[in-house]
């Protein structure tokens, strides 16, 4: 178990290698962009090694309870031709023999106890590594060695190369850090580098406002959300006295909690999911960071930033099971996301933000999922992961070639850049939902898993679902016609990228294609696949089986089919923007236009009439009346007490105490003076009246 012992190596290398770079870049190979590359590297091929033990050693332990059904059901054959028993025994039997005794899902957690002797409390620096910390693993360093290898070519020529390498170095070891976190504290730790990281990259170019602007949204927008984050941290502290993740499910799954105050610490943490990963109402900051260069978006729309969010509800996963109430806010707020960012994709011109929002789509769909099926939700973060890196880099191929982000600005483009065609359509198709690719597979679990759990949110899921599979396939191909259809309509000689930016879009153009076979929904390959791989308990793995509906999956392609038909319809000559039909649906083109007018509602009516005007109105007659009157008087009476200080204590008091003490002296010695005279006869006089004295009153007593 070399790689599980050794996978603080993953986050460990690219942190090393951002501090070089930063300290030692331009002295460096490559301005430190080959090192950058090497050690991530070196970093996948750990997080590879780590991988196959986690998920072999979860193969085998399903594999083993797998065995103890097959007893079970030989058991329950010949209990029939015996007495019959009683029918709880039977059951409670049949739960232990399914789940042997010293089975279960592999989970190597260590770390360094840093309490002081005494406390009452925990906390444990360290390393938690089960079946989803090696699944990030393998996502977040394979999709940064590709970005990386690709800003090599897309970056090549800017004045801070260097600097953007260091950067994405320490943005991949703060994920990283994230994920193989052993405690809240020091995930959160990752979630707050995540976010630094993430404004230095999108204000890259921070000498145009607008990008510095869109940094500056991106970490504020955030950083509300992450306000609710620290209140649930605290809040499960103060629960269970401890910050270590394996203590906390262990107390919830005995039951040691209080389910009103649980609650409330799961939805405080979810809010600061909305922020991270981009849910409504906090989505509005994701399209605006599509300021920074493409690389970075690809890297915070796959495997980073927006998936922190998602990662941690997975983290804490029978933790949120424990709560209806918490999985059906996450439920609902999913389900509004997923639909409302797939009609904003309809009327955008930018190809970076139809794909920005369609990520925001994606994530919805990704929290909804997690509200009914652990396996589903994270299945399909890990595909989208790969296809949404495609689709980014894809655009970035296209904006290094026309030099502009609009789509106006392009079509005919698939002669001239071939491969980006044939991979930016195999991402656009995978992302569709259409068969076999890899978000077909993970799409239609999630579907299938909102149908099977029911209800109201259920049914609001796998309805509203379908629906954003409509909408991201018409959307998506609305963006192949008016990218790759029709003439070319921008200025100069576009042309194909070089082989540093080609090559990553092959690489990742194959898992987006193949990766979905990893989980088919079929019993033969359940237990050797995805859920089997990433389970983090072998009883809920055992209860949530493979499950496939037919008439859904085909259901969902029909519309696909329906979408891209109606899409090519439409765009197949790639109308000018004037001509466009989603631009021309009147008030509907308008209230998409303005975004819902939640921009609006924030910028405007928020920040420049609540927080710049009235609140900042507000704050300064606080601070003229309250707090200047305050320190004012405190200044004033200060003053005073300073003068009566002097004038009574010490004039008065020390210097007239220390002056009568010396006049007392003087008038005691003075007095004394007097009865040292030299007279010999007063001494004798004096003597004699003494000793009378002491006779008489010898003679009394």
């Amino acid at each position: 178990m070399w790689f599980v012992r050794n996978a603080w190596l993953i986050p460990a290398l690219p942190a090393v290698a951002a501090g070089l770079i930063f300290a030692l870049g331009r002295r460096l190979p490559g301005r430190g962009a080959l090192l950058g590359i090497g050690v991530i590297g070196l970093s996948f091929v750990v997080a590879l090694g780590v991988a196959v033990q986690v998920f072999s050693a979860n193969v085998e332990a399903v594999a083993q309870v797998e065995e103890a059904h097959g007893e079970v059901s030989a058991a329950e054959g010949g209990e029939e031709q015996h007495a019959v028993e009683d029918d709880q025994a039977v059951t409670e039997s049949e739960e232990e023999a399914a789940i042997p005794e010293g089975v279960h899902s592999f989970l190597y957690d260590e770390g360094v106890d840093l309490t002081g002797t005494g406390a009452d409390w925990s906390f444990q620096a360290g390393i938690r590594i089960d079946g989803l910390a090696a699944m990030m693993f393998l996502l977040v360093t394979f999709v940064s060695l590709m970005v990386q290898i690709y800003s090599t070519g897309y970056m090549h020529g800017d004045p801070r190369y260097t600097y953007f390498f260091g950067l994405l170095s320490l943005f991949t070891a703060s994920m990283l850090l994230l994920v193989i976190a052993n405690n809240i504290m020091l995930m959160l730790v990752g979630w707050e580098l995540v976010g630094i990281c993430s404004f230095l990259l999108i204000g890259f170019w921070w000498e145009e406002k607008v990008n510095s602007s869109a940094s500056i949204k991106a970490f504020i927008t955030t950083k509300l959300g992450d306000v609710g984050l620290v209140v649930g941290v605290i809040t499960l502290w103060g629960m269970f006295r401890t910050f270590r993740i394996e203590a906390i499910l262990e107390a919830v799954e005995a039951g040691e909690f209080s389910q009103s105050l649980l609650t409330f610490a799961l939805i405080a943490l979810f809010v600061g999911a909305i922020g991270k990963s981009a849910q409504f109402p906090l989505h509005t900051w994701l399209p605006d960071a599509m300021a920074g260069p493409t690389p970075v978006s690809a890297l915070i729309h796959a495997a980073t930033m927006v998936t922190a969010g998602v990662f941690m509800i997975a983290r804490l996963y029978p933790a949120f099971e424990a709560s209806p109430t918490a999985l059906a806010v996450i439920a609902i707020i999913g389900a509004i996301t997923l639909v409302m960012a797939g009609l904003l994709a309809l009327v955008q011109d930018d190809v970076k933000r139809v794909l920005a929002y369609s990520t925001v789509s994606q994530l919805g769909y990704m929290v909804a999922a997690l509200a009914f099926s652990y396996t589903a939700g994270i299945f399909h973060l890990f595909t989208h992961g790969f296809f949404k890196a495609l689709l980014f880099l894809g655009s970035g191929s296209l904006i290094h070639a026309v030099h502009s982000n609009n789509m106006s600005d392009m079509g005919g483009l698939r002669k001239a850049m071939p491969t980006t065609f044939a991979t930016f359509v195999v991402g656009s198709a995978a992302l569709a939902a259409l068969p076999p690719l890899a978000g077909f597979w993970s799409k239609d679990e999630v579907l299938a898993g909102a149908l099977e759990s029911g209800g109201y949110t259920g049914n609001l899921v796998w309805i509203l679902g379908t629906l954003g599979g409509f909408l991201t396939a018409f959307y998506m191909t609305r963006v192949l016609w008016l990218v790759f259809g029709g003439e070319y309509r921008g200025h100069g000689e576009p042309h194909e990228s070089p082989r540093s930016m080609a090559w990553p879009l092959i690489a990742l153009a194959v898992p987006a294609f193949f990766i979905g076979f990893i989980n088919l929904p079929f019993g033969f390959a359940h237990p050797v696949g995805f859920a089997a791989w990433t389970a983090f308990d072998l009883a809920y793995f055992e209860e949530q089986g493979a499950v496939f509906v037919v008439w859904l999956a085909a259901l969902a392609t029909v519309l696909a089919l329906v979408a891209v038909a109606l899409g090519t319809l439409l765009y197949r000559k790639a109308p000018a923007p004037d001509d466009d039909p989603m631009l021309n649906m009147g008030w509907a083109t308008r209230v998409l236009d303005r975004k819902y007018y939640l921009d609006l509602l924030y910028s405007d009516a928020i920040v420049r009439t609540v927080i710049r005007t009235k609140l900042a109105n507000a704050s300064y007659w606080f601070n003229d009346h309250v707090l200047d009157r305050v320190v004012y008087l405190v200044g004033v009476g200060t003053a005073r007490l300073g003068r009566a200080t002097y004038e009574i204590g010490d004039q008065k008091g020390i210097d007239g105490g220390i002056n009568g003490l010396g006049l007392s002296a003087l008038w005691l010695g003075a007095k004394l003076r007097l009865a040292q005279s030299g007279n010999v006869q007063l001494y004798a006089g004096a003597m004699f009246a003494g000793i009378t004295v002491l006779a008489v009153a010898f003679a009394v007593s």
